[in-house]
């Protein structure tokens, strides 16, 4: 099967109105410099497989203010210049440093926010973003305050929806920010953007069922637990020649452990009983789960990003779900 062979399907945007692709494209690699100072993606490859990704039918493009310092909006912004905007779903995110030795040049602070909005929609060569995530949340700004700065830009005309996007479980964050939203005639949070896969899964439990509660669109990020389910590495042999997190004695940790092994023997399973890759199968469990509507998809190459969206293709009986479901031991009940 080739990218000409792949029409990805809309879904509907968890309660909002908004139809988006099936698999959205991440793109934090674009203009991301390694420790050794090179480039991971530059402006040519970026374009190379935001081609990739519209031959697929791909319309949703997920970035953020201060991936490759800028340079991901930049690159997406020169890219659609010569395509009819209205046909992509965009989402961004803010809350990083973006400028150096300013207290103001960070965080959720109203100051921020409203001056990184134009800089954002003015890289991206836009009127307005479909969705603004909060790319973390900033305990120095008061969710009331948060709330009516998002919803200023609403009303403006900048930003359509307003996602939060999150490292670790904050359900009642989220909660708080929606209520104070609804009492007080405020745009709310209607998309989240969590870490979730089959070896990262504490957002099960509380979190998801907040967003199912709120109708958030769940499009989680890292879907291939940072190449883990991939099935490049091994119990015997646990290093990965392409991957730079292989040399992270903290990653290993977190990510080559026995648990997560179990997980991958069984996604291997499943991938061999459904003619698919063990990438394939990772990300076809998270298009089956009910409670998630677009997972992220990156790619450093036009081949891997093929292999990613070649997902859409695989189906998955409930048993073989629930199998994969099970792999890791835990409190992960009603999922």
């Amino acid at each position: 099967m080739t990218l000409e062979d792949v029409d990805l399907d809309y879904v509907r945007l968890g309660q909002t109105g908004l139809s988006v692709s099936e698999l959205a494209f991440g793109t934090w690699r674009f203009g991301r410099e390694t420790d050794e100072g090179t480039v991971e993606i530059d402006e040519e490859r970026a374009h190379e497989l935001l081609d990739a990704y519209e031959s697929a039918g791909g319309r949703f493009i997920d970035t953020a203010d201060v991936y490759g310092g800028g340079d991901s909006e930049d690159w997406i912004g020169d890219w659609l210049d010569e395509r009819d905007r209205e046909e992509f779903v965009l989402a961004s995110k803010i809350y990083w440093p973006t400028r150096e030795d300013d207290p103001n040049g960070r965080g959720l602070g109203r100051k921020h926010i409203r001056r990184n909005i134009d800089l954002m929609l003015d890289r991206l060569g836009t009127e307005y973003l479909d969705v603004l995530y909060i790319h973390r949340w900033d305990e120095q700004t008061p969710a009331r305050e948060l709330m009516h700065t998002l919803n200023g830009l609403v009303e403006d005309g900048k930003v359509n929806y307003l996602g939060a996007s999150t490292f670790e479980p904050n359900a009642w964050r989220v909660a708080k920010a929606n209520e104070i939203a609804k009492k007080e005639g405020l745009e709310p949070f209607t998309v989240s953007q969590p870490r979730y896969n089959l070896v990262n899964r504490e957002v099960e439990g509380d979190y998801l069922d907040m967003c199912r509660d709120y109708g958030l669109g769940v499009c989680p990020w890292s879907p291939l637990g940072q190449g883990v389910l991939t099935g490049k590495y091994d119990r015997e042999d646990r290093e990965a020649e392409d991957s730079a997190a292989s040399e992270d004695e903290g990653w290993k940790e977190a990510y080559l452990t026995e648990e997560n092994f179990d997980v991958v023997d069984e996604v291997r399973t499943v991938a061999d009983e459904v003619d698919a890759t063990p990438a394939q199968v990772s990300l076809a469990w998270l298009m089956h789960h009910d409670a998630v509507a677009s997972p992220l998809v990156g790619a450093r190459t036009v081949d891997q990003l093929e292999e990613n969206l070649d997902a859409a293709s695989v189906s998955l009986s409930d048993d073989q779900f629930e199998r994969l479901a099970d792999s890791k031991g835990g409190p992960y009940d009603d999922i």
